[in-house]
């Protein structure tokens, strides 16, 4: 399939909602947690056993993005945009027909493994595209890019809830949502297939700067440098922060207030869900775009510090406040949205435009191994409190401490970062095509 060219005069605006119908899709993964409770009851499963879908499908979009991230380069948006959407809506339907056989493994395969490819190959696929079109404003065309996941849930949480109430939290009542689901992302999806389109030229607007102005550094050599994995530990430090919070989200919000004059009820949780998603999604397109004026280190710096600090109130004082707990998590996730939007740009600065794609499909094994880390931390650490009978905000506190430390050593990796030595660079931005072109197959 060849990457769909602009015609002349075609409008660079037209792109973003192409990149949106594909990641407010995918983004769907962040209202996982609205199928845990009805999982556990269904097949009998713990807290830990019914994260495994999630976790699988964190892990396969880290690896399918840092192994396909050259192919998606290579191949353009549109076949990228076409392998997720296959792949995603079959994550579903398997998963469906494993809810309704009751095999709970094929689930965990199908959602996790098959759909966590679609979400790898999918998150990376517009990311370079719309950096391409907005080389003058890479903060907010890479936060248009991600938005669209971090806003996902925002429909698929009240959306999954509502389906489960009209089918039923069985198995079969399961099993018709995850069809459902799958059928519907899938038409979503082909429209951003249908309208996606490359630049013509490296400068895709006169008033914009060229796409290879700058300092380039090929997908190869900046994994062997010390930036490259600075910012892997960043990302995987803050990830790890937000997403113990954001899979765990409805149980937890529940335990919270459980056995107080204000309990919250399943609706409510699912509508905390959607909240997340809204911060998540607002955090995205507003810090992404605030990088662009106060510079990448320093939104980190605001990330970590601050969101250490969140995660320190929530420890002391959430369970006596509905209010603070909501809005520390909100501020969290919306560090947690910002983390992700910021990355990319925070990568071209250092490295350049060419194969930024690449590179950040590479940075993105942090999130592989942040979504293992943080589900764990949480569900491992609330299930041996739960089993010591312990009940309430207790579950939680430790993973909290654990949290805070995670994000220092985050904090300490923002600070270590530099520009790139210039041997790593390639010669010049005119040079870099040629040697890109010869560089490719080694570095896939």
């Amino acid at each position: 399939m060849s990457p769909p060219v602009a015609p002349p005069g075609w409008s660079r605006w037209l792109v973003p909602p192409a990149a949106l119908s594909v990641h407010l899709s995918i983004g769907q993964a962040y209202a996982w947690s609205v199928f845990k409770p009805p999982l556990e009851s269904a097949l009998g499963l713990s807290g830990t056993q019914s994260a495994l879908p999630f976790q699988l499908g964190i892990v396969m979009l880290g690896l399918s993005a840092a192994f396909g991230g050259t192919l998606v380069e290579r191949n353009g948006p549109r076949w990228a945009m076409t392998v997720a959407l296959v792949c995603f809506s079959s994550g579903f339907l398997l998963s469906a027909l494993g809810a309704a056989t009751e095999q709970y493994w094929l689930i965990v395969f199908g959602y996790g493994f098959v759909g966590g490819i679609g979400l790898g190959i999918g998150y990376i696929s517009p990311v370079s595209t719309l950096i391409k079109w907005f080389p003058d404003r890479p903060g907010m065309a890479t936060g248009i890019a991600i938005m669209g996941f971090g806003g996902g849930a925002l429909i698929a949480s009240p959306w999954s809830a509502q389906m489960l109430e009209s089918f039923g939290s069985d198995s079969s009542g399961i099993a018709l949502a995850f069809l459902v689901h799958g059928l519907s992302y899938a038409v979503f999806m082909l429209l951003g297939v249908l309208l996606v389109r490359v630049p013509r030229s490296e400068k895709p607007v006169a008033s914009a700067p060229s796409a290879l102005e700058g300092p380039q550094v090929s997908a190869r050599n900046a994994v062997r440098t010390p930036q490259f994995w600075c910012l892997w530990v960043v990302l995987c430090m803050n990830v790890t922060a937000g997403i113990g919070i954001l899979e765990k989200a409805a149980p937890m919000i529940t335990d919270f207030f459980k056995g107080t004059s204000t309990p919250v009820s399943v609706s409510a949780a699912a509508g905390f869900v959607a909240l997340l998603s809204a911060a998540n999604m607002a955090g995205r397109i507003g810090w992404s775009s605030t990088s662009d004026l106060i510079g990448r280190k320093n939104i980190y710096r605001v990330y970590l510090g601050v969101g250490a600090v969140m995660y320190g109130l929530i420890a002391l004082f959430g369970d006596t406040s509905k209010p603070l707990f909501i809005l520390c998590a909100l501020v969290i996730l919306s560090f947690y949205g910002g983390g992700f939007a910021t990355v990319p740009a925070y990568l071209k600065d250092l490295f350049g435009t060419y194969q930024v794609g690449a590179i950040h499909g590479r940075l993105l094994t942090a999130w592989s191994t942040a979504g293992v880390l943080g589900p764990l931390i949480v569900n491992w650490i609330a299930d041996r409190q739960e089993n010591a009978g312990k009940s309430g905000a207790d579950l939680y506190s430790t993973s909290f401490v654990i949290m805070i430390g995670l994000l220092a050593v985050g904090f300490v990796a923002n600070e270590l970062v530099r520009p790139v030595n210039a041997r790593h660079h390639i010669p010049a931005p005119r040079e870099a095509a040629d040697v890109g072109a010869r560089q490719q197959p080694e570095s896939a």
